[in-house]
């Protein structure tokens, strides 16, 4: 093996999928993944679903099995924080106290939870949702009959509603926006998803400002600014999440909403690359910055940064696509719609379970959500990533095959 030693930051999608391509490149320096938790890296979409309702056990999250790294001559350092990058000399700082040296490096550090700060916050019961540790801990309070609180009516808490409510809880959700998935999606959507979660058991209350959390050791209220009082066996925060960057910072590297990396995963520091969540790049197909929570993302990111490191300059050009899974809905989102002035619907989103929501800018098709409409996603995915738009009229009618709704 090569004397050059790549260092990973951060045991996680990106991490396994960096560590992986590294080899499948010719990298044969040694490969060393640190990482805070003590398991290696693992699939984190089915926390809130088939994780959270016991479906899978923590083994089957796993995204390779551990022998691999070994194998693959891949160094696991787990339950280890890294406090510094120092770029001048090379080397990363652990929390022990000990350096060590790198050749080349890799930010992929993922996002923490937004917390509130209101009262209560810090009683037994209240949780946030992001780990695996978190889920174990989640996973006490839960029981047939109990009363679950979920603060935001973002994707997270919706998957988590949804688990819960299957485990026959009693799941009220809070969105202080007018709409559950307002920032994300259109009205039509937005309508839909309420209306299914009630259809299920699930109680939506917008406009909903938390005023308080209650109990004296446990919390058993959740209490609201216009005087409403939930009972609450177990609190379940989703409120966001912001981008781990304060080892960049401290670097020196430059930072804006996330790590900022150019086309190559390379940060301002050429011997350091980034990829995921904690990164902010250059989308070539929306001609725009982004900053992206994805496993889509953060894997083809990762990719564009191992390929960088073994020098290999391949440009990062992925269109963006997200999935949901909430009861027996599978949402596919292929594309960003932000900026949209149009939604054109293929189905009905008042009744039943499945549709297509189109948006468009002017001309230019942008992304569609497609529920339980997998044809519709992949036509729209292939499309976008082709640089092809639709004709709204052709979308908009089922009679028509969606693969002729396309323009070249």
């Amino acid at each position: 093996m090569g004397s050059e030693h790549a260092i990973i930051v951060g045991a996680s999608h990106a991490a396994a999928q960096l560590a992986t391509g590294l080899r499948q490149s010719g990298w044969d320096g040694k490969i060393s993944v640190v990482g805070d938790e003590a398991i290696p890296p693992y699939h984190r979409p089915p926390l809130s679903k088939a994780y959270l309702s016991g479906e899978k056990h923590s083994d089957e999250l796993l995204i390779r099995p551990a022998t691999f790294y070994e194998k693959s001559s891949i160094d696991l350092l787990l339950g280890t924080r890294v406090t510094a990058v120092d770029p001048k000399n090379k080397c990363i700082t652990l929390h022990d106290g000990g350096t060590i040296p790198y050749s080349k490096l890799a930010l992929t550090t993922g996002a923490r939870v937004r917390k509130l700060s209101l009262p209560g916050c810090d009683l037994d019961g209240v949780f946030y949702l992001r780990d695996l540790n978190d889920v174990n801990r989640i996973r006490g309070f839960i029981g047939h009959g109990k009363s679950a609180v979920i603060v935001g009516g973002g994707y997270i808490g919706l998957e988590t509603a949804a688990s819960m409510r299957k485990l026959g809880m009693n799941v009220t959700v809070l969105e202080a926006l007018p709409r559950v998935l307002q920032r994300v999606t259109a009205p039509e959507v937005s309508a839909f998803y309420s209306r299914v979660h009630g259809e299920e058991g699930v109680r939506i209350i917008t406009d909903a400002v938390v005023e308080a959390l209650e109990g004296k050791s446990a919390v058993t209220a959740v209490k609201l600014a216009d005087g409403t009082t939930l009972n609450a066996d177990v609190v379940v925060i989703g409120v966001g999440v912001i981008p781990e960057t304060e080892l960049a910072e401290q670097a020196g590297l430059a930072v804006d909403n996330g790590i900022v990396v150019d086309e190559f995963a390379r940060t301002s520091d050429p011997d350091i690359v980034a990829a995921g969540d904690c990164t902010n790049h250059y989308n070539p197909i929306y001609d725009r910055r982004l900053r992206l929570e994805s496993v889509q993302n953060a894997t083809d990111q990762a990719k564009t940064a191992a390929n960088t490191l073994c020098g290999k300059l391949e440009a990062y050009h992925a269109l963006p696509w997200f999935w949901s899974d909430q009861f027996d809905l599978k949402l596919q989102i292929a594309g960003l719609s932000q900026g949209f002035d149009r939604v054109v619907l293929r189905g009905a989103s008042t009744s039943g379970r499945s549709f297509a929501a189109f948006y468009f800018s002017g001309e230019r098709l942008l992304a569609v959500d497609a529920v339980n409409r997998p044809k519709e996603f992949m036509a729209v995915r292939r499309a976008l990533a082709a640089g092809h738009s639709a004709d709204p009229a052709k979308l908009a009618d089922e009679s028509i095959d969606i693969q002729h709704a396309f323009l070249s």
